[in-house]
């Protein structure tokens, strides 16, 4: 009885080995979750921002076409 014994405790100790492995991977798992959502949150109101100023731009340009940047209109036609 003495060697099933042994065997039962080995497989225990695996056991407790694989849930040990489970539940570090099960808090990695989390902690990549949260950093991703947290980076998914910081992306969103940059995008946000970045939406907002353009709509600026835009609406400076619609309402005031003039005062755009002489350089970067194409030369007059040529007689």
């Amino acid at each position: 009885m003495g060697g099933e014994r042994s065997e039962l405790e080995q497989r225990l100790v695996d056991l407790e080995t694989r849930i040990a492995f489970q539940e570090q991977a099960l808090s990695d798992l989390s902690d990549a979750l949260a950093q991703a959502r947290s980076e998914e949150g910081r992306n969103a109101l940059l995008m946000h921002r970045m939406l907002e100023e353009l709509k600026q731009m835009r609406s400076a340009l619609a309402s005031n076409p003039f005062s755009a940047d002489p350089s970067q209109e194409p030369p007059p036609p040529h007689y």
